[in-house]
């Protein structure tokens, strides 16, 4: 609706300007020339403040309609900006994980700022060049009334523009193409120094990074001084075409005066046409200028918008916490030939209530089995199947509902504690206090200075690794969950508040409890350990059980130096 209006303003503006040059036209034939002249009768007071009203008229409603396309088209572009960035954040967080692997944070930042900036870009001038148009229609049909030579100027002058703006804009699309393409990795760049300040700092690698930003920078000046210079040996000609055409119109005009053929207010309601054009025209050419970058940045943002989204819709209900993997295999998807297998045909049935701890090397497929029964990607091969049900069916959403994971690298918000815990939900403080308790948090949390509504900072910086921790596995447990994942999400807690958390899971149990250990004193707690290798499962049972196997023999002495 504000397009509509901002065009229908632009219209009004367009008809505004035609009929201010028809009305000081005849101003200067009926008002200024005979009082200049002396001859004929005298004019009249009357006609002087009819000339007066005409023109003060005429501007006022070219003054609205300035206003109303200002106005509305302002609402449009930033209502426009709002719906694409949107659009924009929600692919983000509904497109699978794949897609994220894909595209490093600072280019998907850029998506959403600078692109949409410039893709809206052209919006800006929409609605005038509407007007333009408009007035480039109106103005040639009261140039072809007054004389036709005067239009037939005025149809030499348009299409000249027309053919040097379509050059311009296929000289300028691979440069604009190219300029906001390192305008994402800019972004990248500096997103990751940021991100990664701690690992920056502690490794002196300060001076590395700046010169690596420095260099993507310059990069991006180079591209910008291209586009540059095609608008720099364009905007010259754009600019002089209708000074040109005020020329020819003057030339072509004092010939028709000298022949009887026009008056000399018909002649200056022609020269201020093309006066009043000479803006608009420069406008006009601005737009075309910015076309270019605008499709470039366009077709970045939709091609985030083509990815297809993860289904979010709940396929079937579970009703049991039983985890099954049939058949399962997984190579994390690549450009070129399928990667290895990551898992491969790993069949696993965990019965509810259950306390699982997957073991194994680096590499062996432990964060990926999580991944998978998180729902975060597909399968290559197999079902993971919650209650009987595949969590493909289930989608993000329903497996949401069933299945909590708390990764070792934890993420809390620049917001409260309350409100990491909640995400926004309204649970009970006794609720609350409950968890916090299972997890041994609650101590800690009661002597922050506003207790569970102190800000922690973003990230939890104001928090240690360990305390990021267990707030962490309280937010998850707060969904009530059927199925708890800990893949390592207890790393950075101290062994024995690690094994009393544990402990309070199972005493409060009801859920089937799967954690990725590397802590004897956490396997020795598991009803059953799965010994990851290869991929595969090489062998389960009790901790007691699997030492007769030597590779896990090897990795338990391992893990119980590591403690000691």
């Amino acid at each position: 609706m504000a397009h509509i209006l901002a065009a229908m303003g632009a219209n009004v503006f367009a008809v505004a300007v035609v009929g201010f040059t028809i009305v000081i036209g005849r101003v200067t034939d009926e008002v200024i020339l005979p009082g200049l002249s002396g001859e004929g009768p005298a004019v009249s007071g009357r006609t002087v403040l009819s000339g007066m009203a005409a023109l003060g008229i005429v501007g006022l409603v070219r003054g609205l309609s300035i206003m109303v396309r200002r106005w509305f088209n302002m609402m449009a572009v930033a209502r426009t900006q709002r719906t694409w960035r949107q659009s924009l954040t929600d692919r983000y967080l509904d497109a699978p994980m794949s897609f994220h692997w894909e595209r490093p944070a600072g280019q998907l930042l850029a998506h959403a700022d600078a692109d949409v900036e410039v893709a809206t870009s052209m919006l800006m001038p929409l609605a005038f060049s509407v007007s333009v148009v408009a007035l480039i229609v109106v103005s040639l049909i009261s140039l072809l009334v007054v004389h036709p030579l005067f239009a037939l100027v005025a149809l030499v002058l348009f299409p000249t523009l027309a053919v040097l703006n379509r050059r311009f804009t296929k000289s300028i699309e691979a440069p604009a193409a190219r300029a906001q393409a390192e305008v994402g990795r800019v972004s990248s760049i500096a997103h990751e120094s940021l991100d990664g300040v701690l690992v920056v700092k502690t490794l002196g690698r300060q001076d590395q990074e700046v010169a690596r930003f420095a260099e993507a920078a310059a990069a991006l000046r180079e591209e910008r001084i291209a586009v540059g210079r095609l608008r720099a040996n364009y905007s010259p000609v754009i600019y002089s075409l209708p000074n040109l055409g005020i020329l020819a119109l003057l030339l072509v005009g004092t010939w028709l005066f000298s022949q009887g053929a026009v008056t000399l207010g018909e002649m200056v309601r022609a020269m201020a046409l093309f006066s009043i054009l000479s803006l608009p025209m420069e406008i006009l050419g601005f737009l075309f200028q910015m076309i270019p970058q605008s499709v470039v940045a366009q077709d970045r943002i939709n091609k985030v918008l083509a990815v297809d989204p993860e289904s979010t819709v709940v396929g079937g209900e579970v009703g049991s916490a039983i985890v099954d993997f049939v058949g399962l295999s997984f190579a994390y998807p690549t450009d070129g030939p399928q990667a290895p297998l990551v898992l491969e045909n790993l069949s696993l049935h965990i019965d509810p209530g259950e306390t699982v701890a997957l073991v194994g090397s680096t590499g062996a497929g432990k964060s990926t089995l999580v991944a998978l029964l998180a729902a975060l990607m597909p399968p290559t091969e197999g079902q993971v199947l919650l209650g009987g049900v595949d969590v493909q069916d289930l989608g993000s959403e329903g497996t949401a509902a069933v299945v909590a994971p708390v990764f070792q690298e934890t993420f809390l918000f620049a917001d409260s504690v309350r409100q990491n815990l909640t995400l926004g939900r309204d649970i009970p403080e006794g609720e609350l206090q409950r968890v916090l308790a299972l997890v041994e948090a609650e101590r800690f949390v009661s002597e922050m200075p506003q207790g569970i509504d102190t800000v922690v900072g973003e990230r939890g910086v104001t928090l240690s690794g360990g305390q990021r921790q267990r707030l962490a596995i309280a937010r998850g447990l707060l969904r009530r969950p059927k199925v708890l994942v800990l893949d390592d999400a207890t790393s950075a807690v101290d062994p024995t508040i690690e094994a009393a958390i544990l402990a309070n899971l199972r005493a409060h149990g009801g859920r089937t409890l799967l954690v990725v250990a590397h802590r004897l004193a956490t396997i020795r707690l598991a009803d059953r350990v799965l010994f990851l290798e290869g991929g595969r499962i090489a062998a389960q049972g009790t901790h007691e059980e699997l030492l007769a196997v030597p590779a896990y023999a090897a990795l338990a002495q391992a893990y119980e130096k590591a403690g000691s």
